[in-house]
């Protein structure tokens, strides 16, 4: 079983970058899909970006296309999002995901069956 850890959340100004890492533990991380989810104050958790276990496809909402980027270290066990020109509408606590491989990139919450406890990130303007 993967257990994981968020770290890297902050308090940034409009237009800064922040890099987010997931910490995972278990020695079957290699082989499974991970992902990044974020809630904001009265919405749903929403879908970031998710990648393969091999790294070789990933996947971006729409909102952050051109400014986050996910990125996985398998030897290191961690997953890492670097968000460059982060708008205020980019706040929210961000949540780590994963789940066994599959045969594509899953973008629902519901498909993920391992989360990690979140970190905060506020954009002020």
């Amino acid at each position: 079983q993967v257990q994981l850890v968020e770290s890297g959340g902050g308090l940034v100004q409009a237009g800064g970058s922040l890099r987010l890492s997931c910490a995972a533990s278990g020695r079957t991380f290699s082989t499974y899909y991970m992902a990044w989810f974020r809630q904001a104050p009265g919405k749903e958790r929403e879908s970031v970006a998710a990648i393969t276990w091999s790294g070789g496809s990933t996947y971006y909402a729409d909102s952050v296309k051109g400014r986050f980027t996910i990125s996985r270290d398998n030897a290191k066990n961690t997953v890492y999002l670097q968000m460059n020109s982060l708008k205020p509408e980019d706040t929210a606590v961000y949540y780590c995901a994963s789940r066994p491989s599959y045969t594509v990139i899953p973008t629902s919450a519901r498909a993920y069956n391992i989360w990690g406890q979140g970190t905060q990130v506020t954009v002020s303007s």
